[in-house]
């Protein structure tokens, strides 16, 4: 049973930066593309950021570039999102998700993605 349980949220002032986790467990880790979304009060859940199987490839959405960096460490089942420069609209619940088809490429719908985690808070204070 795949299990993912982020960490790292919290609240901060605008300008500030935090580190999101995603720890995976139940399967082979290193084998599976992950992504990051965000789901903000009253707003659909939306893509952040991407990873391929890897590593070796990342994807963000536009309004995070820059500013957000994508990382894994396979051999701690983690994912990371280090987050930097966060503006109030980054608020939001964070969650990350991982496919279920293997050696997969940066996915960047919901659809993609498998399973979940239960979110994060992050707030970002002006």
């Amino acid at each position: 049973q795949v299990q993912l349980v982020e960490s790292g949220g919290g609240l901060v002032q605008a300008g500030g930066s935090l580190k999101l986790s995603c720890a995976a467990s139940g399967r082979p880790f290193s084998r599976y593309a992950m992504g990051w979304f965000r789901q903000a009060p009253g707003k659909e859940r939306e893509f952040v950021a991407g990873i391929n199987w890897s590593g070796g490839s990342t994807y963000y959405t536009d309004s995070v570039k820059g500013r957000f960096t994508m990382s894994r460490d396979n051999a701690k089942n983690t994912a990371y999102l280090q987050m930097n420069s966060l503006k109030p609209e980054d608020t939001a619940v964070y969650y990350c998700a991982t496919e279920g088809r293997r050696w997969g490429a940066v996915r960047t719908t919901q659809e993609e993605y498998d399973y979940w985690g239960q979110g994060t808070q992050v707030t970002v204070s002006s």
